[in-house]
């Protein structure tokens, strides 16, 4: 079960990829889980509360400067960058709803993995995610509305709600049940990333699914920017922190925590107050940034000696 549960944690990226791929051409397998999908999230936000280590974390927590300036960046940077990318590529108004959904959500589980393996500050990196998931129903759909509104309509309370009851509520749940099993939640700490990895591999292989015939006629805008936003993401993290005076190791998990958006958030929010088509690029963002970002972290692990200096 160990070494199960290892595998797919540490072989998210190409798992993603081969999931997206046989979803593609063969989405009926997939299209099974439309029932599912905002369950499955649940799941992967149970999982991080699960894995928070509350000493680890309170420590971090005191480092109240880095987190509010890495937070006012992930909620700033990146709902820009995706506004912007998608009025320039001028995208149909669903697609461009769906970059921007993308860019307004908060950091990824996926990307605290990412920051471990390119050994970057994993308690900042999970000081991070968990801050803005806290303020994810609040500022996610603020976000989305005031750069989204002018494509299509957007259910603010709604999508609130949402936030509240698949992010805000498994996360609390998870570190209660830390809390109460003490040394007994072991065995839930050791699987929980690849609960977490497998939930959003099948949130985004559904996704495509559900967009099979779209994806015939994609224009090669969307890729573009999708692309762009990642590698802008990377750099404007990297950028912010070095302007923050941040150490080397918190310079890389900014630029980690950046780039990588909760595009699984992002898809589910999508699915669930507006079309599929609305849920697509934010489907493409989880594939191609959970690559990157693992493509990523083997080189840094290579080149650790240059980078963290």
């Amino acid at each position: 079960m160990k070494q199960l549960s290892q595998f797919i944690s540490r072989g998210m990226a190409p798992l993603t990829l081969a999931c997206a791929l046989i979803s593609f051409y063969h989405p009926a397998i997939f299209l099974v889980f439309k029932p599912y999908f905002l369950w499955l999230f649940a799941a992967s936000m149970f999982a991080l509360g699960i894995v928070l280590k509350p000493k680890e974390l309170k420590k971090t927590m005191q480092t109240q400067r880095f987190i509010l300036f890495g937070v006012c960046t992930q909620y700033s940077v990146m709902p820009l960058l995706c506004a912007t990318a998608a009025w320039l590529a001028n995208l149909p108004p669903e697609l461009a709803l769906g970059v921007i959904i993308a860019g307004c959500a908060p950091g990824a589980m996926a990307s605290n993995v990412i920051v471990y393996l390119a050994g970057g500050a994993v308690a900042f990196s999970i000081a991070l995610t968990t801050v803005a998931t806290f303020l994810s129903p609040l500022l996610t759909p603020m976000l989305v509305e005031l750069l989204g509104g002018t494509y299509l309509p957007v259910p603010f309370w709604s999508m609130m709600q949402t936030i509240l009851l698949t992010v805000l509520t498994p996360l609390l749940i998870g570190m209660a049940c830390r809390k109460l099993l003490r040394e007994n939640a072991e065995p839930f700490i050791e699987i929980a990333p690849s609960i977490a990895s497998l939930a959003i591999i099948i949130i985004c292989a559904y996704a495509v699914a559900a967009n099979h015939e779209r994806l015939n006629s994609i224009s090669t805008s969307l890729f573009i920017v999708i692309v762009t936003v990642n590698a802008l993401g990377y750099l404007f993290g990297w950028l912010c922190a070095k302007f923050f005076k941040f150490n080397a190791q918190y310079r890389l998990t900014m630029a980690i925590e950046i780039g990588m958006q909760n595009a699984g958030l992002g898809v589910a929010l999508a699915l669930k107050h507006f079309s599929p088509e609305t849920a697509l690029p934010g489907a493409l963002f989880a594939v191609w940034c959970v690559l990157t970002g693992a493509g990523a972290s083997a080189w840094l692990r290579r080149n650790s000696q240059y980078v963290l200096k």
